[in-house]
């Protein structure tokens, strides 16, 4: 099976359009999750997720990886050179739209993660103003608009057939981003208002279950015994010959 060549990957906020509005969204959007994430390890998954401010995360470490200068690690997403689940939280921006086998990259991050630990994942909404670009000839080569935007119900059955559990799901910034956002646009009031799905960046947050699910076997029917009540004539036959 041919597997889909990796387009452009956004290193900096600057490279997206808007990019300094998006990464203040984000972490906004963020910021409550911080103070609920314990442990020793936080992994940042590509170049945009480590210039996120984590203000107040309890977490002893946080080291990024990617395959470029400032990271802590440099690999490739698909092979983690980490051991088996040892990180207790993983934040990655924009990148299962940039990747040959995003379903690939969810297991490589399920591997490394511990029970009950943290995974943020931001990506664009198909289903948003954003798809506008998609559509434009002259957008279909840049960023975002060169990755493939995954429906984000399609995350969570990739997330769901890992074993883990959405704990939060929201939509962001509901504009096209074609032009320059205005905070105070009617429209974007209006969409969020009416159509609160089709914000054009979707943030999902899952935990990895402490233990898989297994399914629930069928209750064996236990054969009940046949009871039969003797013949009373049996018994006063039996009773008569005694007396005798």
């Amino acid at each position: 099976m041919s597997v889909n060549p990796r387009p452009q990957l956004p290193e900096q906020w600057s490279q997206l359009p808007n990019g300094d509005t998006i990464k203040r969204h984000i972490e906004k959007e963020l910021a409550p999750w911080w103070p609920k994430v314990f442990g020793y390890h936080m992994l940042s998954l590509g170049a945009l997720s480590a210039e996120l401010d984590m203000p107040g995360l309890p977490i002893g470490r946080r080291f990024s990886l990617f395959d470029g200068e400032g990271a802590a690690l440099r690999a490739d997403f698909s092979e983690l050179p980490i051991q088996n689940g040892v990180i207790d939280a993983v934040v990655m921006n924009m990148l299962l739209e940039f990747e040959p086998d995003p379903y690939k990259l969810l297991r490589e991050t399920d591997r490394v993660l511990i029970s009950g630990g943290y995974l943020f994942i931001i990506g664009f909404n198909p289903l948003s103003p954003a798809f506008i670009g998609k559509i434009l000839p002259k957008q279909q080569e840049a960023l975002p608009w060169c990755g493939r935007f995954f429906m984000p119900s399609r995350v969570k059955d990739w997330l769901g057939l890992l074993g883990y559990r959405v704990v939060g799901d929201e939509r962001l910034l509901y504009h096209h981003m074609l032009s320059d956002i205005n905070q105070d646009s009617i429209w974007q009031h209006a969409l969020k208002a009416w159509l609160p799905g089709s914000g054009s960046l979707y943030l999902i947050v899952a935990r990895k279950l402490e233990s898989p699910l297994t399914p629930i076997h069928e209750k064996r029917k236990i054969r009940q015994p046949k009871w039969s009540t003797a013949p009373s004539a049996g018994r006063a036959g039996h009773h008569s010959k005694q007396q005798s």
